[in-house]
C-alpha cells in the first residue's frame, strides 16, 4: 500500500499533465507511412490545441485525424494522453499499444503508457516508465512519467532508486513545489530508516549518542544536546567530527566567558583529531572576535578563506571586521563572491549595503536594502510556517536596516 505522499504524487502527475504538458513530440515513423496533407493538419491543430489546454479541441482534430489514418502514432499517443489526464487508463491503454504497433521504438508512447500499467499494476510497468524516463527528450513528459517511476520505486521502499530520479527533476524544476514535496518525504524515510537502523544495530553506540544529540540541536534543544555530545565522548573520545559539534552547540547557548573557553577547547580537539581546517578555523575566528581580538580574528578568517576559498564563514566573517575597519572596499569583493553563491542570504545583502554607503555607492547601497527587506519578510514567512509545525528556526544575526539610506 501507497503511503499519504505516493498517492499525492499521483494526483501530482494528473495536475502536471492538465496544466504544464504543452506538446506531443514527433513520433518515429516507417517509411511506408503515408501521411496524407488532411491527416498533417489535424495532428497540427490537435498539438496547437493542447498547447492551448483546448481538450475537447484537441480530442476532435486527434480524433479526425484517426479517422483518415487509424494507426497513426502521434494521434495514438495525443488520445491516449488526453484519456489518461480524464484518468481512463483503460482508453489511455489501448490507444498507446496501437502507436507501439506503428512506432515501436518510441519513448513517449512507452512512457506513457507505462504511466497506465502502474496505475493498474502491471507487471512490466517499471521497464516502461525507466525506457520513458530515459530516452523522453520533451521537458514536461519526461517530468510526468518520472514523478510516477520515483512514486514506483517509493511504493516498494526503494528509496535508493527513488533519490536519483528525483534529484534529476528537481535539478530542471528547481522551484516546483510539488517535487520539492515529494523529495522531502523520501529524504525524511530515508533519515527515519537509518537512525531507526543505527538504532537497532549500535543503541549504546557513540554514534548513537551522536545521533540523539542532532536530533536536539534541529528542535533547539542545545542543552539536551551537549549532554548527549559529552556522552558520545565519553564512550569514544577520539570519535571524528563530535569535539567540533559539541563546540558549535556550546557556542549557541551563550557566549560568557565560561561558555567561550569550554567552546575553544572543543574546537582545539576537533583540530588535533580531525585535522585543522577551513571550518575549525572559522570556529576559533569567531571566538576571538567575540573576545574582541579582530585583528587576530580577521587573521584566522584569511587563514580559513586560504584553505577553502568558497567557505561562506570566511568570506562572511572578513567583510564583516573589514567593515569595521572603515575597509569597506576590501570588503565589498567578499561579499560579492558570497552572494555569488548565496544570492537570497539576506545579512550579505545587509552588510554588502553598508559598504556601498561608506564607499558613497548611495543608489547601489539602497538597491542592497531593498533586497535585504525582501528576502528577509520571505524569511519571517517562513519562520512563522516553522514555529506552526512546532519546529526551530535559526534566525540570522543581523542588525537592523540602515534606514537612513
Amino acid at each position: 500500500m501507497l503511503c499519504a505522499c505516493a498517492l499525492r504524487a499521483q494526483n501530482l502527475v494528473l495536475a502536471l499533465m492538465g496544466v504544464t504538458l504543452v506538446s506531443i513530440p514527433v513520433l518515429p515513423q516507417t517509411p511506408s507511412a503515408d501521411y496524407s496533407l488532411a491527416v498533417r493538419t489535424h495532428l497540427t491543430r490537435g498539438e496547437a490545441e493542447l498547447k492551448a489546454n483546448h481538450q475537447e479541441q484537441a480530442l476532435a482534430e486527434f480524433n479526425a485525424a484517426l479517422k483518415l489514418d487509424s494507426g497513426n502514432p502521434e494521434a495514438n499517443v495525443g488520445v491516449g494522453l488526453l484519456s489518461l489526464m480524464r484518468g481512463d487508463c483503460d482508453h489511455a491503454e489501448l490507444t498507446f499499444h496501437v502507436a507501439l504497433k506503428r512506432a515501436p521504438a518510441s519513448p513517449e508512447a512507452k512512457g506513457l503508457l507505462g504511466v497506465c500499467e502502474k496505475r493498474k499494476g502491471q507487471s512490466d510497468a517499471l521497464s516502461l516508465l525507466e525506457t520513458g524516463f530515459r530516452e523522453i527528450k520533451d521537458p514536461n513528459l519526461r517530468r510526468v512519467v518520472g514523478i510516477e517511476l520515483a512514486d514506483y520505486y517509493y511504493g516498494r521502499g526503494d528509496n535508493e532508486h527513488a533519490v536519483p530520479v528525483l534529484q534529476t527533476l528537481i535539478a530542471i524544476n528547481p522551484n516546483n513545489t510539488d517535487l520539492l514535496f515529494f523529495a522531502q518525504h523520501v529524504y525524511q524515510d530515508m533519515a527515519d530508516d537509518t537512525l531507526n537502523r543505527l538504532a537497532l544495530l549500535a543503541p549504546d553506540s557513540a554514534r548513537m549518542q551522536e545521533a540523539v544529540a542532532e536530533h536536539l540541536v534541529n528542535n533547539g534543544d542545545l542543552q539536551g544536546a551537549i549532554q548527549h555530545y559529552k556522552k558520545a565522548l565519553v564512550i569514544d573520545p577520539y570519535l571524528p567530527g563530535t569535539d567540533y559539534e559539541l563546540g558549535e552547540a556550546i557556542l549557541a547557548v551563550g557566549h560568557d566567558p565560561d561558555s567561550v573557553a569550554a567552546a575553544r577547547e572543543e574546537f582545539q580537539k576537533a583540530v588535533h583529531i580531525d585535522g585543522d581546517g577551513a571550518r575549525v578555523e572559522c570556529a576559533l575566528a569567531r571566538i576571538l572576535d567575540i573576545e574582541g581580538r579582530s585583528d587576530e580574528a580577521l587573521a584566522d578568517y584569511r587563514r580559513a578563506y586560504a584553505m577553502n576559498s568558497s567557505n561562506s564563514e570566511a568570506l562572511m566573517g572578513m567583510a564583516r571586521i573589514l567593515i569595521s575597519k572603515e575597509k569597506p572596499d576590501e570588503a565589498v569583493p567578499y561579499l560579492e563572491k558570497f552572494l555569488d553563491d548565496d544570492p537570497l542570504n539576506a545579512d550579505a545583502r545587509y552588510q554588502l549595503a553598508r559598504a556601498l554607503k561608506e564607499l558613497h555607492k548611495t543608489n547601489e547601497a539602497q538597491e542592497q536594502i531593498r533586497l535585504f527587506q525582501e528576502i528577509r519578510a520571505s524569511k519571517d514567512k517562513v519562520t512563522q510556517l516553522y514555529r506552526q509545525m512546532n519546529k526551530r528556526q535559526a534566525t540570522d544575526n543581523t542588525d537592523g536596516p540602515d534606514t537612513s539610506q
